[in-house]
């Protein structure tokens, strides 16, 4: 599901779950056990996707058969990956490959670059879309990158974006050509590595403590998004998402 590429001191992490790379309750732990193993074994991170589509999010028809204990797993491991990305005390660059909507785009806003393929991609939080209120460290993380009222804007909205618009809110941070998308996510994470050691990572902690801060008491928010998933609204709505991509299959 996690192909590790090395390249040099930047260990690249290909997420290969095809179709659509979905966030199974598996690749949920078997990215978090990679991010957490490159913090003690790598210099940084890139995290990248197949061509056209870098994650469409939660795996939503896996999730449905699953009982609430099962489920109320899944969301601390969710969380968990998460909080490895926003917590890491290496850099992370997102090479965003393609379509990112809901989870997609969620990996990447709590790493440290965002880079986005060029094409007709679309990437932005639709968790309203199915009857899902955005988790409140989502929204914080959110609201850190873009400010309140973009937050607002597209969170409330279920706002779908493409790599321009992305770029224009500040979203992510580049847009390239396809072919060159990895290599500029290795780029920018050696150039972290080519400053003095000590005071880039001490500078770093400084200016990201207030993302390990989200992730410090969460015991009752988790609670509050598991009893989001079973409300009547967002059954429903997810039931017939799941029945929409059934159709879809060949």
């Amino acid at each position: 599901m996690i192909a590790s590429i090395e390249h040099g001191a930047v260990r690249e992490l290909h997420i290969n779950q095809p179709p659509a790379n979905a966030l199974s309750p598996e690749l949920i732990v078997e990215l978090k056990t990679n991010i957490q193993a490159c913090a003690t074994n790598a210099g940084a991170v890139v995290l990248s996707g197949v061509p056209g589509m870098f994650s469409a999010g939660l795996d939503v028809p896996l999730l449905l058969t699953l009982n609430r204990p099962k489920m109320n797993e899944v969301w601390r491991e969710f969380y968990a990956l998460l909080g490895s990305l926003a917590c890491s005390p290496i850099p992370i660059a997102a090479a965003i490959t393609g379509h990112a909507p809901a989870g997609g785009t969620v990996l990447p806003l709590f790493c440290d670059f965002r880079c986005m393929a060029e094409g007709n991609w679309k990437m932005g939080f639709t968790e309203v879309q199915v009857g899902l209120p955005l988790p409140p460290v989502i929204v914080a993380a959110l609201k850190r990158q873009l400010g309140a009222r973009q937050a607002e804007r597209l969170a409330a909205g279920g706002v779908l974006l493409s790599p321009a618009e992305a770029l224009n809110i500040g979203l992510i941070d580049e847009v390239v050509a396809a072919e060159k998308l990895v290599p500029r996510a290795v780029e920018w994470c050696e150039n972290m590595l080519k400053l003095p050691s000590k005071a880039m990572s001490e500078t770093r902690a400084k200016a990201r403590a207030d993302m390990p801060a989200l992730f410090e008491s969460l015991d009752s928010e988790m609670d509050a998004v598991a009893a989001s998933w079973w409300s009547e609204e967002a059954q429903r709505t997810l039931r017939a998402v799941a029945e929409r991509l059934a159709k879809k299959k060949p």
